[in-house]
């Protein structure tokens, strides 16, 4: 791979890792609103809007572990987690700054809506770290037994996964914090399963199209990786 081409994989590579840390942040500081969706007219979905970002981060580390490895992407995991404990920590220091008598958000109003965000950090920091590693070890699994064919089946196996296992584990965390009710347990972890099985299923045509894009452009041959750029 010539400079040129390892500039532009890199420079990919960095987008691609703004993308993923940045629908992670917002995914939970949006996450205590909750809206209905009843598409197919027979079930309706009752999910959070924090979880309308969320399924991005799952494409795009399957794009990263089928073209830069392994490696590439659990680092950008890594990363996410800095970046969304970092965020925490400014939301803290806004919420204990005492607002001004003429502030149009005031301190009652701030805390309502940012106030659960470190308890919502910290379920879903944990929910993370198992799903997106499962999701990794999964994907490379796979590619390693389909010898780099059936790129739909890792994609989607990896992600259902890692999904289910994300939305059991952020749904009993925010449960046990008393954030949520027992009440709706099970209709949160079925909504946001469901949900997410969904737009991993369409998501496949992009991960199919970002793929045929990378190997065109840098000639990587089928299951190759980028294994150094700048």
């Amino acid at each position: 791979m010539n400079e040129k081409d390892k500039h532009l994989a890199s420079s990919i590579y960095m987008v691609l890792a703004t993308l993923f840390i940045t629908s992670l942040v917002v995914s939970n500081l949006i996450f205590q609103k909750f809206f209905y969706w009843n598409p197919f007219g027979w079930f309706q979905f009752e999910v959070s809007v924090g979880i309308l970002p969320y399924p991005i981060t799952f494409l795009i580390t399957d794009i990263i572990s089928e073209i830069y490895g392994k490696k590439k992407a659990n680092q950008v995991v890594v990363t996410g987690i800095f970046a969304s404990f970092f965020s925490v920590l400014i939301v803290l220091i806004a919420n204990y700054s005492p607002a001004t008598e003429w502030s149009p958000v005031n301190d009652g109003l701030f805390t309502k809506v940012f106030g659960l965000s470190p308890v919502a950090v910290m379920a879903s920091m944990m929910a993370y770290l198992f799903a997106q590693f499962i999701d990794i070890k999964i994907f490379h699994f796979w590619k390693e037994k389909t010898n780099g064919n059936h790129l739909w089946m890792r994609n989607n196996f990896s992600t259902f996964s890692s999904q289910f296992i994300d939305t059991f584990t952020v749904v009993l965390l925010l449960t046990l914090f008393d954030v949520l009710s027992w009440d709706v347990f099970g209709s949160l972890l079925l909504s946001g399963f469901l949900f997410k099985v969904i737009v991993a299923a369409f998501d496949t045509p992009l991960l199919y199209l970002a793929v045929y894009f990378f190997r065109k452009r840098f000639g990587l041959a089928k299951g190759e990786e980028i294994k150094e750029f700048l």
